[in-house]
């Protein structure tokens, strides 16, 4: 492939992850957990959302008119029940009874064919605008540095891209409709009942100050519940996702008693954090009920005062126990929508928190873009490190012409692949220069620079797809006829041909269905393929038996010819043809030279190479 996969990783401390707390999980009044999953930005975030949404302003005004025209049907269905009503019993002249019954048939039939339209329409710019805002953020994750990925969880990122988005897309479907239509209604049947009888208006509002009060008190629990549950969510997600792919090493270890205890712990935090943020909305819809019922008996009974003594009728009383009992709906309505509101908020700050990280070609706007690339690599006093203040390369220098062979030779750690990520500028040095051609790589385009280096790696990675994708991963415009002269370079034709359909064949996910060293080969070809002017190797035939890596040898001393190559060797057999070895060891060059030279000097290559000749006649 050619700047495409990866490098793997090499430093320690470039693994690490976020990494969950033990002990249970958290009860209510835990003020540290609080602050940590409390939202932090609401205006900032409501105002990112409507960015989104206002792109489709048309749609969503039309789902306003249709909103207003059906709060306004639905408030007129009671009035005319009670009017009807009092038509029945002579209370009322006017209008007939037959009239009054066509009308309210008429209103719930506009009523409904307005609500359809609605949630039609409401639906249209939500999916549109979840589509928007999950293609943005699944492009700005590969903008990202490779330090970003270093240090997250992947199935937590995937979390982000999927539930949390899924939580905005809920709420805009039906919660934004039901907060307008709610407001809507309490503000219409308000006036309704103050036009009807501003008593028994007065003596319900009565209850008004009790919904505050019990709102009040649940709705400041619930959400830092609910942000802490998305939390949760995504930690477990991120751990399964870490499991499952790599159930080869749970299973080597037998570990898988201890797996198992750790995803209890993560389900239990999951578990109590889902239990506390759903007791506490639940409470919502109980203290409606007492309420709505309060509110019936006292209008009931002050009612029924009222009409006895000819102050209101008794269509009036019927209308306003409709009113009251639709009263508090509003109120329970906007309540339990508050609650998806705030997991909504909470999920698209976790990803607007993505997306105001910055990219990695942040730094571009200077840079320029190369064509052409004879291979000339020189690093000039380099240092780095990929956390401050412990540094895994220090103070390297040296320079390999176009065509030479450089391979780098040390014990794990001692910064091998880090030179490999510094020459990708998957990471810019700390302090000195890489020039490539003599120009300063810092100066050169990421993607420019990156699509003249190819990486056969020790560890490969496949994609789902037929083997002619993923061949074709390194020269994607390629034709057909210059996949398999690549496949044919690599050696990999002959068991691409044995596969039931070929080149065709689907490929499980990171190349179910074929053998390491198959898929080995495949990477080599995807390279081949790729053409690039300088070649990095990470010992890329360890994984081939001997047969094959016979093979394949000559293949790739032919990849390898004319180009500038960066060889990282675990296996000092590997690197006799190399026109310059730097030993590593501690981040700095401990011997450089030839082969022959470095094993006349009887040095730390010697040693190695001594080592390695003792481990092979054992």
């Amino acid at each position: 492939m050619s700047g495409r996969q990866a490098v793997k990783r090499e430093d320690p401390n470039e693994l690490s992850r976020s990494q969950t707390g033990k002990g249970g999980a958290n009860k209510p009044g835990d003020e540290q957990e609080r602050r940590r999953t409390r939202v932090k930005d609401w205006r900032g975030t409501l105002l990112r959302i409507w960015k989104y949404l206002s792109v489709h302003r048309a749609k969503l005004l039309l789902v306003l008119a249709m909103t207003v025209i059906s709060s306004t049907l639905g408030l007129l269905g009671p009035y005319l029940i009670g009017a009807a009503i009092d038509r029945l019993m002579g209370e009322r002249g006017g209008i007939t009874l037959t009239a009054l019954l066509v009308l309210l048939l008429g209103s719930y039939a506009v009523q409904g064919i307005a609500s359809w339209l609605q949630t039609y329409w409401m639906i249209d710019a939500a999916q549109r605008t979840v589509y928007a805002m999950r293609t943005d953020l699944f492009r700005h994750l590969h903008r990202l540095p490779m330090s970003f990925f270093a240090k997250r969880q992947h199935g937590e990122l995937m979390s982000r891209l999927t539930n949390d988005i899924d939580n905005v897309s809920q709420t805009l479907n039906g919660s934004v409709i039901q907060i307008v239509s709610s407001v809507l209604a309490f503000s219409g049947m308000l006036g309704l009942m103050l036009w009807l009888s501003p008593i028994l208006t007065v003596i319900t509002l009565t209850i008004v100050p009790l919904m505050v009060l019990g709102m009040k008190w649940i709705t400041s629990r619930t959400g830092r519940y609910f942000k802490e549950q998305q939390r949760n969510l995504g930690e477990l997600n991120g751990f399964v996702e870490e499991t499952l792919s790599g159930q080869r090493i749970v299973k080597s270890f037998s570990l898988e008693e201890r797996v198992t205890s750790d995803f209890r712990e993560l389900n239990e935090r999951l578990r109590m954090s889902g239990y506390w943020a759903q007791m506490y909305s639940g409470l919502i819809p109980k203290l409606m009920n007492v309420l709505n019922n309060l509110s019936f008996a006292v209008i009931a009974g002050a009612g029924g005062l009222l009409a006895l003594h000819d102050i209101v009728t008794v269509g009036v009383i019927v209308t306003f126990a409709e009113y009251a009992r639709q009263f508090t709906r509003p109120l329970n309505d906007l309540a339990n929508q508050f609650n998806t509101f705030l997991s909504a908020v909470a999920g698209a700050e976790r990803v607007f928190d993505i997306l105001d990280t910055a990219p990695e070609d942040r730094d571009e706007s200077g840079t320029v873009a190369i064509s052409e690339v004879r291979g000339e690599i020189e690093f000039e006093n380099v240092s780095f490190g990929y956390e401050q203040g412990n540094a895994t390369l220090r103070d390297i220098s040296f320079r390999i012409g176009p065509g030479e062979t450089l391979a780098l030779v040390g014990p794990t750690g001692a910064g091998k692949t880090t030179v490999v990520q510094l020459l990708a500028r998957f990471y810019d040095a700390d302090a000195g220069t890489i020039r490539l051609d003599g120009r300063d790589i810092r100066g050169i385009n990421r993607n420019s620079l990156r699509s003249h280096i190819g990486f056969v790696l020790q560890d490969t990675f496949l994609f789902k797809g037929t083997v002619r994708d993923n061949i074709r991963y390194g020269k994607p415009e390629a034709s057909d006829a210059e996949v398999e002269r690549a496949a044919k370079l690599a050696n990999a034709h002959s068991f691409i041909s044995k596969l039931p359909q070929g080149y065709d064949t689907m490929l499980g996910e990171d190349g179910g269905g074929i053998s390491q060293g198959q898929r080995q080969l495949l990477s080599i070809a995807r390279a081949m393929l790729a053409d690039p002017s300088i070649l990095i190797l990470d010992e890329a035939t360890s994984s081939i038996d001997t047969v094959t890596e016979i093979s394949i040898q000559d293949a790739l001393y032919r990849l390898m010819k004319g180009r500038t190559n960066v060889v990282i060797a675990h296996r000092l057999n590997t690197v006799r043809r190399a026109d310059l070895i730097l030993v590593l060891v501690d981040g700095r060059i401990a011997e450089q030279g030839t082969h022959d030279q470095l094993m006349s000097r009887q040095g730390f290559y010697y040693g190695l190479h001594q080592a390695g000749k003792q481990r092979l006649a054992n």
